[in-house]
């Protein structure tokens, strides 16, 4: 009897242990969604990689039969590609680090500090995520306009520096610090902005990865803002230049230069989302976001 209990146990380990039926088509489901998430990438390179584009051979298929680098060559010999690429990454980054810091002291004003009419003021900020930009477009280019910043990157920088759904996370994040924190900070002698920097900042490394990864996907991938104030081609972003291609004359397969570009240009956000992959996760729970 002793003998055979420790074996009959494991033999009910080893079953409890067997994936059930219903967990490999979970995982064939998810295998099957992750592969057609990445196929467009393929699809693009491919394309990149194919003489004329794919999207004019007439045929579809997976692998290039004489694959070449005649499309980036091409398109890199005859558009300022390298300016496009670094106005993105000057838009994005500066723009990015600015906003970073206002929707951090706006929302830890909204969060942590008792004055007249603060339900008042957050409600106005999210009522204007309902307003659509094309309503906001010609008074905030007018704006640009009388200032004299209209074909420059602060004329992209500067309008969206005021991001609510980066205040909206922020607030969301600051209200789970405790309040006994700061206030054993003030009792030390600590002023406001030494509370903050001192003792609420470094516990927002959650926050501030899932801040600057929205931050600077939505301003990598802006295309109507920039098309406005963008004027000379040299001073375009990537997402503007690559609508400029499609008819262009210049390139013996417009497609072709269009997706040479596209694969490139996914490059800074697969590093910035990889950079800020686990601040991401963990910022985006801890938020409290539904």
């Amino acid at each position: 009897m002793t003998a055979t209990a420790p074996i009959r146990s494991s033999t009910s380990s080893r079953r409890r242990r067997r994936p059930r039926p219903a967990r490999w088509l979970l995982v064939a489901a998810m295998a099957a969604l992750a592969v057609l998430m990445v196929f467009p990438l393929y699809w693009m390179l491919v394309s990149a990689l194919t003489p004329g584009g794919q999207s004019q051979s007439g045929s579809f298929y997976l692998l290039p039969e004489a694959p070449t680098l005649d499309n980036y060559t091409e398109v890199f010999a005859q558009q300022p590609v390298w300016r496009w690429l670094g106005n993105s990454v000057l838009i994005a980054s500066v723009g990015t680090a600015l906003s970073v810091v206002v929707s951090l002291m706006a929302g830890y004003a909204l969060a942590k500090y008792r004055f007249r009419g603060r339900g008042v003021l957050y409600a106005a900020f999210l009522v204007t995520i309902m307003i659509p930009i094309q309503v906001t477009l010609v008074p905030s280019f007018l704006v640009v306009a009388r200032i004299g910043l209209v074909d420059s990157p602060w004329a992209v920088i500067l309008p969206t520096l005021f991001d609510v759904v980066g205040i909206f996370i922020a607030r969301q994040f600051l209200l789970g610090v405790p309040d006994a924190l700061m206030e054993a900070a003030r009792l030390d002698g600590a002023g406001e902005f030494a509370t903050f920097f001192r003792v609420v900042l470094p516990s927002c490394g959650p926050l501030v990865g899932v801040l600057v990864i929205l931050g600077f996907m939505t301003r990598w991938n802006d295309f109507l803002w920039p098309l406005v104030v963008l004027q000379g081609n040299e001073n375009l972003t990537v997402p503007v230049a690559l609508s400029t291609l499609t008819n262009n004359p210049a390139f013996s397969s417009p497609y072709g230069a269009v997706m040479a570009i596209a694969t490139i240009t996914v490059l800074p956000l697969l590093v910035v989302f990889l950079a800020f992959q686990r601040q991401f996760v963990q910022g985006i729970a801890s938020t409290g976001i539904k």
